[in-house]
């Protein structure tokens, strides 16, 4: 039986309650509203760095913050870039993508036709002048042609990215990192290959797995995915069976099948072939070797198209550098180097920050060319800039033959990310140029057929523009034609261009000055893009994965290039065999062809019929995710000229400042 309690009443004195601050109200933080900078137009138009120099600077926590970046979502890289960390990613992800831009252009001169220099004026006119959210996301350049023949790639004139030397230069380091990891995979692969010829099974396996002072031997986090590829599921080294520690320690690489070269970031034809080894220690184990420019590394493809730091991670395990006598892929997992690559490119994954001169926020992130490689910038810059912007413009490399497929095919099919428009660059110079023009040589002056009206020379070249234009409907986008204006076009000109071009199927047709004027002089075009943004389209890839290898190739040879076939090497044939026995035949292609041409002969211009194109070898990028035909004697390490632009490149002492660079 339960108790009751008796409850006696007492006059109890209450107890004081402990006074408690007032809780401070803290404002939350106003937003910011972006504020354009205003450009000083100069007449006769200044060179690009005079202009760049010239500018005015926002701090780059301004631009971040009009745009939306919190200061501790960045990593400041002194007062003007930054690197922006992909945890905003995570804030960010419930919020609506913008509207998505691919700038790409007709075939090209050796001089380029003004393609980064549109993506930027389209993107200062809509931030500048319409009032629109807007990032600009493009490619770092290479030094290569920096150096080399074509200068930088921040743009030109009015419409640029600054500061234009640290964009055109080092920038944040990026392009360093990928020289030395790609480097670190070479060294790592010629050596385990000379220390598998001087040991047997044993003494390889007690190499990898040492004792240590208490007797013990250990697996590093690299050997234990090695292992799981094996499948043996063991977790101590001294559990392994002789056989287990022999299919462990021995790769047993195949030198013939060797596809992983070196790299560096500048035009160094005499590094082409190389014969490596020389050394007395490593007398017995020469061999041919050679280098590509770093923008064409699979390490580079692997920093564009990854869409996260772990995805990153698997992706350098799963990069393929050779097969072994059994047939079988070998991985630079399998050598134990992909973790030390990913340390090394950490901070590389993460885009840069950047403003353009109107003030409008950028995206420069990764840097592989078009011709050699994907030619893209990144995916995570641009899933970033999709949450944070009502629209991104971002560019292909070269003309739409390559790199504008390579967006579509690859890029996109990896990202997911379904573009709007096609901004398609062309200049009255080129299509002179592809009706017959002169030759145009960088460096030298133009022919007066291409400064002087030749409104028949410049008729005979639109089958150029007319075939690109095609090309891009075939993915089901909508197509607005830039005809970007240089000082020389007559009026007659530009507008023949115009016309024709809203005849071939473009859904408008703009006239251009950014280059002379910035955003205002891409005011109607950018009113155009925002109209194209707001049509149906309906997008489509160009060909299935589950087709086979060749059949690829050849959609694209047919389809794109317009070739009547396509021939194999026998080196060809056979990677074609290897790779579909390896199972690699279900990725996109990344055809590595002249920029000059639709053909695989840069001397052809205009709209060539009537040709096949060769297939030489094909690589295979496993990690990045596609394969690589090269087609006809295509290089995948350019030369300099005779007279190279780093003559004009130099440092005023007293100023600091950089001379020169364009």
């Amino acid at each position: 039986m339960a108790t009751k309690t008796k409850i006696t009443k007492k006059t109890v004195k209450a107890k004081a309650k402990p006074k408690v601050a007032a809780k401070k109200v803290v404002p939350a933080k106003a937003k910011v509203t972006f504020k354009p900078t205003k450009l000083k137009l100069v007449r006769p138009v200044p060179s690009d760095i005079d202009i760049a120099q010239a500018a005015k600077l926002k701090p780059i926590l301004q631009v971040a913050a009009e745009l939306g970046i919190r200061e501790n979502e960045l990593e400041l890289y002194g007062p003007y870039k930054a690197k922006v960390k992909l945890e905003i990613l995570d804030r960010l992800k419930n919020r609506k993508d913008g509207k998505y831009i691919d700038v790409t252009a007709i075939t090209p001169t050796p001089l380029g036709e003004g393609k980064t220099t549109t993506t930027v004026g389209i993107s200062q006119a809509l931030g500048a002048l319409l009032g629109k959210k807007v990032i600009t996301a493009i490619r770092q350049p290479s030094q290569g042609p920096t150096f080399g023949i074509k200068g930088g790639a921040a743009g030109g004139g009015y419409s640029q990215i600054i500061p234009m030397e640290d964009f055109n230069l080092h920038l944040t380091g990026d392009i360093h990192a990928i020289t030395a990891a790609h480097n670190l995979t070479a060294a790592a692969l010629d050596a385990r290959v000379m220390h598998e010829k001087m040991q047997d099974d044993e003494k390889l396996f007690n190499a990898l797995c040492p004792l240590d002072k208490k007797g013990n031997r250990r697996f590093s986090p690299s050997m234990l995915r090695r292992l799981k590829k094996l499948g043996i599921n063991k977790t101590d080294p001294n559990e392994l069976t002789t056989e287990e520690r022999s299919l462990f320690a021995r790769l047993d690489i195949d030198e013939a099948t060797i596809t992983w070269r070196r790299v560096i970031d500048i035009n160094d034809r005499f590094l082409r072939e190389v014969q490596v080894g020389m050394g007395k220690d490593e007398a017995g184990h020469e061999h041919r070797s050679g280098y590509d420019i770093t923008v064409a590394s699979e390490i580079m493809a692997v920093l564009a198209l990854t869409s996260s730091l772990e995805d990153m991670r698997e992706r350098f395990g799963n990069m393929v550098v050779a097969t072994n006598k059994r047939g079988e892929a070998v991985t630079a997992e399998d050598l134990g180097v992909a973790g030390a690559v990913t340390v090394l490119m950490k901070d590389a994954i993460k885009p840069n920050l950047m403003q353009t001169l109107e003030g409008t926020p950028a995206f420069v992130h990764a840097g592989p060319f078009a011709n050699i490689a994907h030619g893209q910038s990144s995916i995570i810059a641009d899933k970033i800039a999709l949450k944070l912007a009502d629209y991104v413009i971002t560019e292909s490399g070269f003309g739409a033959d390559i790199g504008m497929e390579k967006f579509f095919d690859i890029k996109c099919r990896y990202s997911g990310l379904i573009p709007q428009v096609v901004v398609m660059v062309a200049t009255v110079r080129a299509l002179k140029m592809h009706g017959g023009g002169p030759k145009v040589v960088a460096g030298k002056p133009l022919a007066s057929e291409y400064t002087d009206e030749n409104l028949d020379l410049l008729r005979a070249g639109l089958p150029n523009l007319e075939r690109h234009v095609q090309n891009a409907l075939k993915y089901g986008v909508n197509v607005v034609v830039a005809v970007n204006s240089f000082a020389t076009d007559t009026p007659a000109e530009v507008e023949l261009v115009r016309e024709a071009a809203l005849k071939m199927g473009a859904m408008d047709a703009v006239v251009s000055t950014h280059w002379a004027d910035g955003g205002a002089g891409a005011k109607k075009l950018a009113e155009a893009v925002i109209k194209a943004a707001e049509k149906p389209s309906k997008f489509q890839f160009l060909y299935p994965l589950e087709d086979t290898i060749k059949e690829k190739i050849e959609t694209i040879a047919r389809e794109i290039y317009r070739a009547d076939g396509v021939d194999y090497s026998p080196e060809a044939e056979e990677q074609i065999a290897r790779y579909t026995r390896l199972g690699f035949d279900k990725l996109p292609m990344c055809m590595a062809k002249t920029h000059l041409s639709f053909s695989t002969d840069a001397s052809k211009k205009g709209a060539p019929t009537g040709f096949r194109v060769s297939i030489r070898e094909i690589r295979a990028s496993v990690g990045a995710g596609f394969l690589y035909p090269i087609l006809g004697d295509m290089r995948t390490m350019p030369g300099l000229p005779t007279r190279p632009v780093f003559y004009d490149v130099d440092l005023d002492l007293e100023t600091g400042k950089v001379v020169g660079l364009f």
